[in-house]
């Protein structure tokens, strides 16, 4: 049965060649698993188990069972958890049986990308518990590997988060350097507005920023670097009249009071920046 796994700018066949390629074609034009091929009989079946060596939550399988498939499609899958849940230590994700050489080649793809995915989307859910009840909703940012931000993004929605720009194109985000170059919020806001764009962020860290952004058309504010007591004066400030997010620091032990002062969205960088490895393996089965 075909892997089918479909994201909006994310190509899956594309993506699982060229990365099988990085392990398996050299600079020279050198090809193969050079371990698997000398070491592992060539009708050798290998049956093994993907499992989670800690409490994780999952993200990433349908693109690791891509991989099994690119190098032997009559692999035999079984998938026990879908993305998106928290599991315990030990649990099995997936069971496989295939042939051992193409098994073995394509592991290491296989693992990166649960492994990467998966600790994304773990810490995720660890700020979306920390936030739950207040109201306020997690946002991830770009703060993302290059080539890597659709799957990336993905993770994070698995853990449940919801998220912000895709990209440069989905919205205007007027920062410091914006409103330095345009000649102050009032002005970049404008221009904005003047191009026609319906969702303008702007990034202001003082509260003398929020009436002027505010009377130029913004529709959204990230208040940057505030503490608790400065956001909460800056809801009562907008009073509802735009949508506010903090963000800038945001910390697992400072999310809780963030989110309690009003805002809308929280955004927090280091869901994609810096979320370790999820410890998950592959092993053979034995018996």
């Amino acid at each position: 049965m075909p892997t089918t796994f479909h994201l909006a700018g994310f190509d899956l066949d594309p993506f699982v060649a060229a990365t099988l390629a990085e392990d398996t074609v050299g600079p020279g034009g050198e090809a193969g698993d050079i371990t698997a091929a000398a070491v592992i009989p060539h009708n050798a079946r290998f049956r093994g188990t993907m499992a989670a060596r800690d409490a994780v939550t999952v993200a990433g399988l349908p693109i690791a069972e891509a991989f099994f498939r690119a190098l032997d499609p009559d692999v035999a899958i079984d998938r026990l958890v879908e993305d998106g849940e928290s599991v315990t230590a030990g649990a099995v994700l997936l069971r496989i049986d295939g042939r051992a050489r193409a098994m073995l080649t394509a592991e290491r793809s296989a693992l990166n990308t649960v492994q990467h995915l998966s600790g994304i989307a773990t810490l995720t859910r660890t700020y979306v518990d920390a936030i739950a009840g207040t109201g306020a909703t997690l946002l991830d940012t770009r703060k993302t590997l290059p080539g890597l931000r659709v799957l990336e993004k993905y993770a994070t929605r698995m853990g449940g988060a919801t998220n912000h720009r895709m990209g440069l194109w989905d919205a205007a985000m007027i920062k410091d350097n914006h409103v330095a170059v345009a000649g102050g919020v009032g002005e970049a806001v404008a221009r904005a507005v003047r191009a026609g764009i319906e969702r303008i962020i702007v990034e202001v860290d003082r509260l003398d920023q929020i009436e002027p952004a505010l009377a130029a058309g913004a529709t959204w504010l990230l208040l940057d670097n505030m503490g608790a007591d400065m956001l909460g004066e800056a809801v009562a400030i907008v009073a509802g009249r735009a949508v506010t997010e903090a963000s800038g620091g945001v910390r697992l032990d400072t999310i809780r009071a963030i989110a309690g002062t009003g805002v809308t969205y929280v955004s927090v960088g280091r869901l994609t920046q810096s979320a370790p490895a999820a410890d998950i393996g592959l092993d053979l089965a034995i018996g």
